[in-house]
């Protein structure tokens, strides 16, 4: 362990997004914290990175839809005698039932996840940050972000607009203080988000050539990051996405995407 060298903590890492950017971050030399509730997949995955990087991980396992559950991780970062020079808010999940079908405790827990947790992970990472002169935060956010609210995942196109427009805040805010913000925005991404959600047999529909790997859409974050890009849509055809929901009249755009929403629905 260097405590000079820099630490990121992810979110989520024990997956998809979340293990890439573990990936990415200590193939660029930096130490890792990684998060999620699953030990056994972050222990794994610590062992991997150090073996193949040469880096320290660390692990630390929470559950993020947890009130309060921020505290802990950063206490145990700030424990190993660290700060958080990047942090990469990717943890999250999907409630596809409409909101009435869903206990609100399900909802409760999405919004923790997404927005409370999230956030404080950020207030207290942010402050390292100003502290030491600079550092990065990544919020994962989605093309949802931009689209009008549908039937089913209710809550998912307000937390992820949430992402994009904080990020825009924060940005506005730290940027002269050395810390750079990037809200990323990938459309279809082959992860086990959808197996999660129980709609990985409905999200087979989507056409193959608008999917995105794990590993190219991080990529794509990590450079935007660097590069000081505050929102960073991955992918041609996901830009071209983005240009058609905030330029044609919203009635349009609502109608197209209700239409396409409710093939990803799952039914009452």
């Amino acid at each position: 362990m260097d405590p000079q060298r820099r630490l990121a903590l992810v979110t989520g890492a024990s997956a998809g997004l979340g293990e890439a950017f573990a990936h990415a971050y200590a193939k660029r030399g930096l130490d890792v914290a990684l998060t999620a509730r699953r030990r056994d997949r972050l222990e794994a995955l610590a062992a991997t990175l150090e073996q193949r990087y040469g880096v320290a991980a660390y692990v630390i396992p929470a559950d993020l839809s947890l009130w309060g559950a921020h505290v802990p991780i950063l206490e145990a970062v700030a424990a190993a005698g660290r700060r958080v020079d990047v942090l990469v808010n990717n943890a999250g999940f999907g409630v596809p039932q409409t909101y009435l079908r869903a206990p609100w405790e399900r909802h409760r827990e999405f919004l923790m996840t997404l927005v409370v947790n999230a956030c404080g992970l950020a207030y207290g990472a942010a402050a390292q940050m100003v502290e030491a002169g600079g550092g990065s935060i990544i919020n994962v956010a989605s093309l949802a972000g931009f689209a009008p609210g549908a039937a089913g995942h209710t809550l998912y196109p307000a937390a992820k607009s949430f992402a994009i427009k904080f990020s825009q805040s924060l940005d506005a805010e730290l940027r002269g203080k050395g810390v750079k913000v990037t809200a990323l925005c990938p459309g279809f991404t082959k992860t086990e988000f959808n197996k999660a959600a129980g709609t990985e047999a409905l999200m087979t529909q989507a056409p193959r050539m608008f999917w995105q790997t794990a590993e190219a859409v991080v990529e794509a974050g990590v450079r935007a990051n660097e590069r000081g890009r505050v929102v960073e849509v991955p992918a041609w055809w996901n830009k071209l996405a983005v240009l058609a929901m905030t330029s044609l009249p919203e009635p349009l755009v609502v109608a197209m995407v209700r239409r396409g929403a409710a093939r990803y629905q799952l039914q009452e």
